[in-house]
């Protein structure tokens, strides 16, 4: 069997069979057969917004209208006011970022480096720190000096503790006394290492604080500090 013969259904004469236009013209002709491009259904137009809100666009416009008239005639003015507002806004800032530091550099250097916290008072927070520390809660007393070291700071000297400020930066800070910023260093280095290295501190690291704030607040008082040593 041929090829033509397998074409034409095994035999070989298909002078009987359709021709393949004619077939086409029989399938164009077929009306069950969707040959053209389908009809496109208008889109409905959208529905009109309720007259409730169209009243209250109307009342918007009534409103603001007057008042976009006032800003177009009063803006030679306000202008001036909104550069004396940024202006006043940007002294403000820098005050904030330099005003402490300007002012430390005034005081009086003697002022500065005789400061220290009230005697009866730094007695009483060693001793109150004192019992934590013999019960053997050394963590516990030497997070009580820093917390009271801070706020005798704050009290002495409100310009520079402010609520976000953290220990570090307290002891950095160069309007400190010298011997108030290595006191606070060493009672803030203890207290960073039981809160954020996770280690229990033993007696010589509450010693360590204690000394270094009974050095600072006490040594100018004589026989107090020696019942603070002892």
């Amino acid at each position: 069997m041929t090829i033509a013969d397998k074409a034409t259904g095994g035999q070989g004469d298909n002078s009987s069979q359709p021709s393949f236009d004619q077939a086409w013209r029989d399938l164009r002709a077929d009306d069950d057969i969707q040959f053209g491009e389908l009809p496109v259904q208008p889109a409905a137009p959208p529905e009109p917004p309720p007259d409730w809100l169209l009243s209250f666009f109307d009342w918007l416009q009534n409103v603001f209208a007057p008042l976009g008239k006032s800003l177009v005639s009063a803006w030679p003015v306000l202008q001036w006011v909104l550069v004396a507002i940024g202006a006043a806004l940007l002294l403000f800032i820098l005050w904030r970022l330099f005003g402490p530091d300007l002012m430390s550099q005034r005081r009086p250097a003697a002022e500065q480096e005789d400061w220290t916290p009230d005697a009866i008072v730094a007695l009483a927070l060693l001793e109150e720190a004192d019992r934590l520390a013999a019960e053997g809660r050394f963590d516990e007393a030497t997070h009580l000096l820093l917390q009271r070291s801070v706020g005798q700071i704050a009290e002495a000297r409100p310009d520079l503790v402010e609520k976000s400020s953290t220990a570090r930066e307290i002891a950095a800070q160069p309007a400190l006394p010298e011997k108030a910023r290595n006191a606070f260093a060493v009672i803030a280095d203890r207290v960073e290492l039981s809160l954020f290295a996770l280690r229990r501190l033993g007696a010589d690291d509450w010693q360590a604080a204690r000394t270094a704030y009974a050095d600072f607040a006490l040594a100018h008082h004589g026989q107090i500090y020696q019942e603070a040593q002892t």
